[in-house]
């Protein structure tokens, strides 16, 4: 008889600052008819494999607004960790203090349109037995790459191949990262020595750094709801 094998508490973190620079309030600006940050909360409290969601932030706004919409956890950013210079590391690292887990989730407000089917694939494929010790989200390359040095990273000019047919690179998008606490303190750093590399379509990738991106945000997510609707129509 096979025993029962315990299943893994996973706590997903959501790291959001309340000033940025670039695109000033963005975590809590309207997308569509939500704030921002709405969003990612919403594709993480569907997820049937994550325990429990927290919200790391400093945000007088998001510290009023999240517990009025959503069952999640709010961790109150030290004020030594408020700083917009301040390694993404260091606050995980005093998340996972605050937060107990077997594995922790994170991923970001400005990936609106990841999804509870990606984010449940991820955590599949990390459970599967294997040497693996972590997991980052990554986008697919096909073109032609050169170092600032004018040399080709991964083509031969001499030998024109189609895009399509170039070797694939890979390029961190930083939609999601799977990790124990022990790969964080001992590296400091969340990818550990062995990670496996999760694709995710450019379009769900879509991270929001600038004013442009919001607005690519804004018509990737448009796009998005008048498929689903016209799906469920047929």
């Amino acid at each position: 008889m096979m025993k029962n094998v315990k299943k893994p508490r996973i706590a997903a973190l959501v790291p959001m600052r309340h000033n940025s620079e670039r695109v000033p309030g963005k975590n809590y600006r309207l997308l569509g008819d939500r704030p921002l940050y709405h969003h990612i909360i919403g594709s993480l409290l569907e997820c049937p494999h994550i325990d429990e969601v927290c919200i790391d932030t400093d945000s007088p706004f998001i510290l009023d607004d999240a517990p009025r919409n959503f069952p999640v956890r709010l961790i109150e950013r030290p004020a030594h960790l408020r700083s917009g210079f301040e390694p993404m590391n260091n606050i995980l690292l005093y998340d996972v203090t605050e937060i107990e887990a077997d594995f922790y989730l994170q991923t970001h407000s400005t990936n609106p349109l990841l999804t509870t089917e990606s984010i449940s694939k991820a955590i599949e494929t990390f459970l599967r037995p294997g040497d693996h010790d972590s997991l980052f989200g990554v986008t697919r390359l096909q073109t032609r790459l050169y170092d600032k040095q004018g040399n080709p990273i991964n083509h031969d000019p001499d030998e024109l191949l189609r895009t399509q047919d170039l070797p694939p690179v890979f390029e961190e998008n930083s939609t999601i990262y799977i990790f124990s606490k022990e790969i964080l303190k001992e590296r400091g750093n969340r990818i550990g020595q062995k990670p496996i590399m999760f694709e995710i379509d450019r379009e769900e990738a879509a991270d929001i750094d600038e004013e442009m991106d919001f607005l690519l945000a804004e018509f990737l997510y448009k796009k998005t709801r008048k498929a689903k609707v016209f799906s469920n129509e047929i």
